[in-house]
């Protein structure tokens, strides 16, 4: 039977059943990143994102209104947003409940009104929009709504048709960025976007699957139904690459995501002329294979068993739960604590808040005047909420936000433009070495504007480096990456890779250091020794006897250096 309308309960539904589908292959949304390095965090991100709009929905009761859903939709997401992944999807919502917030029921109209909406503000929220991200296919679904108007009234064709052309333009963006293609992947985003699509659709068609939303108060939780072990259709989660024998036509490919659609579901096939990567969960992994071998060799093959995962699953979310309320418990009393103390703090007219990620540079910046600190950076990315509750406890007129990732700066913009009682200054800090000359040209006897201003011009006369260690092969800026291996990222591209760490460290800065550069400051990792680090400096001194080298205890985890040219 046709269904023309979704009431309020169903959208509430469909959102949680998204969110849900999101959480449940954040994982494999993760290894999507284009760069292999251990913190890759967009289906992390994302997941966070519309968890915490999530709870807000599961608190409204079963038989929300409209109004307040989409209150609820819009506010979690909002403040609830991490990375840039987690922003742009959280100004998708935030542009959709817009289109919907004054009807009682939606339609194929409406909800097509809505989806050209949520883009347009989700464009609007980037300064340079880049196509081939989850921007392009969030475009490429509201375009094909508007083309459906007319067409049909049915919502479950016109989803479904919706997701079938965000589908196919996530599988061209490795077209669009030369960069997912070089790594043999679709845009992490993009496809986290499409995950909570095909998720809402399950909830529209009545899918049975448990949407409970775990952190949400007991003032009514949406739950479909109970998901059990024998409820996981496709037991096993199969995934490979295929070293193709030749390059595979049209009809090929086709052919062969039908066959896995015969056997299975949740496929994603990525083509080039020379590999296949796929991913496909079945009940039986052997006839997935067989068929692959017909198109050439296979490697990387992982299978996993969804339903022995389901019982650890319910194990650990048990075991998670407790800790969770004793963490709240503590966090509470450290708050009360907090409050008691700020209220004999006396106001000043300058605050700084800062991203960090370890206890040397945690040091460092207080050392330059920063009054807040937020744990962050690499390995977990702070969300708006987070940005809004460390500019609520700096007591100051005037405060300056220093995100210290190119991930953070999004979200430290929303924080801004959600509050009206104090100036909020986000300064557009990539890394750490970036926030520290900041700090150190900032003037007290200027204003705050004008230090906005120099602050912000200064990041230009810095280079920043950083290495770490790759998860995966890949192929990135015509340097070919194996798992294991070190690599030394800079500023906008990986400048060395290795399998010794000195070696790949003293190149990386071989390419940061020009005839200009005046001094080298070295922030050594929590797995560095602090003799290795020494000799590190030591070294980069010979070489470079121009340069003032400084060599600091950085503390981070994941990066075993993080390094700065000026």
């Amino acid at each position: 039977m046709a269904i023309t309308t979704i009431d309020a309960p169903m959208l509430a539904k469909m959102f949680l059943a998204g969110a849900k589908n999101l959480e449940a292959k954040k994982e494999w949304i993760n290894e999507l990143n284009v760069f292999p390095v251990p913190d890759g965090d967009t289906g992390t991100n994302m997941t966070m994102t519309i968890m915490s709009a999530a709870a807000e929905v599961s608190n409204l009761g079963p038989e929300p209104d409209m109004a307040s859903l989409a209150k609820a939709i819009s506010s979690g997401s909002l403040r609830g947003a991490r990375g840039n992944s987690g922003v742009i999807l959280s100004q998708l919502f935030r542009g959709f409940t817009k289109g919907i917030s004054k009807y009682e029921k939606l339609d194929v109209v409406i909800l097509s009104d809505a989806l050209q909406k949520a883009v347009e503000t989700a464009y609007k929220a980037v300064m340079k929009p880049k196509e081939g991200t989850i921007l392009t296919v969030a475009k490429g679904g509201a375009d094909k709504a508007l083309e459906l108007i007319g067409e049909t009234d049915d919502l479950t064709v016109f989803v479904d048709e919706v997701i079938k052309y965000a589908d196919y333009i996530l599988s061209q963006t490795p077209e669009m960025l030369p960069v997912l293609k070089q790594a043999g992947v679709v845009d992490s985003g993009g496809q986290g976007l499409v995950t909570i699509l095909k998720g809402a659709y399950d909830a529209l068609t009545g899918k049975e699957i448990d949407y409970t939303i775990e952190g949400a108060g007991t003032g009514g939780v949406v739950k479909i139904s109970q998901q059990t072990e024998q409820d996981i259709k496709f037991g096993y989660c199969t995934e490979f690459i295929i070293v193709l024998n030749h390059a595979l036509e049209e009809k090929e490919e086709f052919d062969f995501k039908a066959f896995l659609e015969s056997i299975g579901d949740s496929i994603v096939v990525v083509a080039d002329d020379e590999i296949t990567k796929v991913h496909v969960h079945t009940n039986d992994p052997g006839l997935a294979l067989q068929r692959a071998l017909t198109y050439g060799s296979l490697s990387k093959i992982k299978i996993d068993n969804m339903r022995e995962e389901h019982q650890e699953k319910l194990i650990k979310d048990a075991e998670k739960a407790a800790a969770e309320q004793k963490a709240a418990d503590e966090k509470r009393r450290s708050e009360l604590d907090a409050m008691a103390e700020k209220s004999q703090m006396p106001k000043k007219e300058i605050g700084f808040v800062s991203v960090s990620i370890g206890e040397g540079i945690n040091e460092i910046f207080k050392g330059l005047g920063v009054d807040y600190i937020i744990a962050g950076g690499q390995t977990m990315n702070p969300s708006t909420e987070d940005m809004l509750n460390a500019i609520e406890e700096v007591n100051a007129d005037n405060i300056f936000i220093l995100p210290n990732n190119k991930n953070i700066i999004l979200a430290a913009n929303q924080a801004a433009s959600l509050l009206e009682e104090k100036n909020v200054f986000v300064i557009p800090t990539k890394t750490v070495p970036q926030g520290i000359t900041a700090l150190i040209n900032y003037m007290p006897d200027s204003s705050a504007e004008e230090n906005a201003q120099r602050m912000t011009e200064e990041l230009a006369n810095v280079k920043s480096g950083q290495v770490t260690y790759a998860v995966r092969d890949t192929l990135i800026d015509d340097k070919s990456i194996k798992q294991g291996d070190y690599m030394g990222i800079g500023d906008s591209s990986i400048l060395s890779v290795g399998r010794d760490m000195e070696t790949v460290t003293k190149e990386m800065v071989a390419q940061m250091v020009d005839e200009d550069s005046a001094i080298i400051s070295v922030y050594y990792g929590e797995e560095v020794k602090e003799e290795d680090a020494q000799k590190l400096g030591a070294d980069l001194e010979e070489q470079y006897p121009d340069c003032e080298v400084e060599v600091h205890c950085g503390g981070q985890p994941i990066y075993y250096y993080v390094i700065s040219v000026e």
